[in-house]
């Protein structure tokens, strides 16, 4: 990786396993040899509020908030909740979004309401059924998070080797679920 830092904002809601995915990134980043700050806002996480988690990393981080407008990539792993990552985006920015919408009981915006949103700051956007997939492939939704980084993975959307997302699997997370983890990295090419 160059001398540039690597922003990331992941939003969702709580229970999504947010904090799962901040630990596995900053530890693979950790293990490539780069300084890492990572942030949490929890929000209302337990009652299944929205929440926004921030990683950076590159050589030397001097902050874990990610600037307004300086986000390589947007995480959202819930449709509505990638406008909350808007602020944080340019036209360089990358969103990955799971077609998934947590179910209130009040009005909300629609899909096609949040991409028309997101595409007046950047067209790199990329909407995928992860819960879907996840929940016909390894009978689990959970596992959003993950798959949704083998996804960023696999497209070279992240600066941060497959085999070091392995290893930091191996290294958060008790024995018994690295097997399916390891599936969900790699669930979603496309």
């Amino acid at each position: 990786m160059a001398e540039k830092n690597f922003n990331i904002v992941i939003t969702g809601v709580g229970g999504q396993g947010l904090i799962t995915l901040l630990d596995l990134i900053s530890q693979a980043a950790f293990i490539s040899g780069l300084d890492v700050k990572t942030s949490e806002l929890h929000g209302l996480s337990q009652r299944g509020g929205s929440v926004s988690v921030y990683i950076r990393f590159g050589s030397k981080i001097y902050s874990p908030i990610v600037p307004k407008g300086q986000a390589n990539l947007i995480l959202a792993l819930e449709f509505q909740e990638a406008l909350n990552g808007l602020e944080f985006a340019n036209k360089q920015t990358t969103f990955v979004i799971n077609n998934y919408q947590t179910p209130t009981l009040g009005e909300s915006a629609s899909l096609k309401q949040v991409e028309e949103n997101i595409k007046l700051a950047t067209d790199k956007i990329f909407i995928l059924p992860f819960s879907t997939i996840c929940e016909k492939e390894l009978n689990n939704p959970v596992l959003v998070g993950v798959a949704m980084l083998g996804f960023v993975i696999n497209k070279g959307l992240l600066p941060i080797s497959k085999e070091n997302i392995e290893q930091a699997v191996k290294s958060t997370m008790p024995e018994k679920f690295w097997e399916v983890n390891l599936k969900a990295l790699d669930l979603v090419k496309d």
